[in-house]
């Protein structure tokens, strides 16, 4: 499937490649059931099944000769201009029934898509449907209307498809659409939030092509919130690479991150497989510093070069590498001290955040997490920061609840890069 942001390279914000269409069938398609010719020995058949019709003289007079064409003709098509005589003779539902049958095989055969409307609402308002077939014509009113850009009609009746049960050609999706249409893809996300919702309280499934069309539109238009809010839906449902990959970097296009914001996205890439090109793996060596957590940086080039993704003969590679390794041992040989200063009294917040950092690069969580507490209790304290890395600590070490619990507490501008680690962390407890 192809991306729905494409590249995630830093510094500029890719074209989407993204274009979900939501296919709208023609009214042919829906099924329409076969249509009642009121001639008199249908009449007569229907009377002596305890069934009869309420057919008025007038209408029949009318009737039979247009029927006498088009089965001479064997297509309805010709006989457009005696639509007008046939809709005036009809005075009882069951002429307006008929009528709206016979005026809609016209309109079909004459791919009249405004006389295959005025004929399906013609049958919809003679209260002639029979209960099980009320849901399809509205639907197919509702289709005919979209198609001609009568948008609140097409709202209407399929509203009225929905509530008289019909379930087939996901109707929603076209309810959505018709605001898409009409430019107004606030009002359109919304109601999608609602049918989403619905699907969840109910227990149903959620259809992944509702997720993607929001997160299309919400993407698109400029829309951050929304276009987070879907890509939480996506990766919650349907926790691919690829749509974990589409999330991170919804985030990393939406919002002017720095380093330490990158680093934690990109750990949550590399958790869920989801470092998919040159460049993020590029990026997650920038971001995790080989001077600065080498031990990480050594792990991340050896993962791009076994992907295919890196390769130690580019220049840059070879240096972060080369640098990883000289920088490892020195780190391990710090340990020590960096824990010391971090639990002293004297040692600052920063520090404890630091020797934290180091241990949890090192795939010490445990040790990690203790850090990342004793910074939590300085002062002056970056919060957020210090509370998302020590729910990915938690995480590492398995406590998915505790990780939760804490990623719920990151507030500011790193609260959306949390609120997507809370996802994954509900996806590992339950074994996603």
């Amino acid at each position: 499937m192809t991306s729905i942001i494409g590249s995630t390279f830093r510094g500029a914000r890719p074209v989407s490649r993204f274009a979900l269409a939501i296919a709208l069938a023609t009214g042919a398609a829906v099924g329409v059931t076969a249509l009642e010719a009121p001639a008199f020995a249908q009449k007569k058949k229907k009377a002596e099944a305890g069934e009869a019709k309420d057919y008025s003289k007038g209408f029949i007079a009318a009737y039979q000769p247009i029927q006498e064409q088009i089965t001479a003709a064997g297509n309805a098509a010709g006989a457009v201009g005696s639509v007008p005589a046939l809709k005036a003779a009809a005075q009882t539902a069951d002429d307006r029934f008929a009528a709206g049958q016979l005026i809609y095989s016209i309109g079909r055969d004459a791919q009249d898509m405004a006389l295959q409307r005025e004929a399906v609402a013609m049958l919809i308002d003679s209260g002639k449907l029979p209960a099980a077939d009320v849901g399809r014509y509205n639907f197919l009113a509702g289709q005919l209307a979209y198609q001609q850009e009568d948008y609140p009609a097409a709202r209407s009746y399929i509203e009225q498809a929905i509530a008289a049960g019909w379930t087939e050609n996901n109707p929603q999706t076209l309810i959505a659409e018709s605001y898409f249409a009409e430019n107004n893809n606030q009002a359109g996300l919304e109601y999608l939030d609602r049918a989403i919702q619905a699907r969840v309280d109910a227990g149903q499934p959620v259809d992944e092509n509702w997720i993607k069309r929001g997160l299309s539109i919400a993407y698109n238009s400029d829309m951050a919130p929304q276009a987070e809010n879907y890509s939480r839906l996506l990766v919650q449902y349907y926790p691919s690479a690829q749509n974990w990959g589409d999330a991170v970097g919804i985030l990393r296009n939406n919002n002017a991150y720095g380093d330490e914001e990158l680093l934690d996205l990109l750990r949550l890439s590399q958790r869920t497989n989801s470092l998919r090109t040159a460049r993020d793996y590029v990026d997650y060596i920038e971001t995790a510093d080989p001077r600065r957590l080498p031990i990480e940086v050594g792990r991340v080039i050896e993962q791009g070069k076994a992907a295919g993704l890196l390769n130690s003969s580019d220049r840059y590679v070879n240096e972060a590498e080369t640098m990883s390794r000289s920088g490892a041992s020195l780190v391990r040989e710090d340990f020590a001290s960096l824990e010391a200063d971090a639990r002293s009294a004297s040692g600052s917040a920063q520090v404890a955040i630091a020797a934290g950092d180091a241990y949890l690069s090192d795939n010490q969580p445990a040790k990690a997490e203790e850090l990342y507490r004793v910074a939590l209790a300085k002062p002056n304290v970056n919060a957020a920061l210090a509370l998302t890395r020590l729910g990915i600590a938690q995480l590492d070490q398995g406590n998915t609840a505790e990780a939760n619990a804490t990623f719920t507490k990151v507030e500011g501008a790193r609260q959306a890069i949390a609120r997507l680690w809370s996802t994954y962390a509900m996806q590992e407890a339950s074994g996603q």
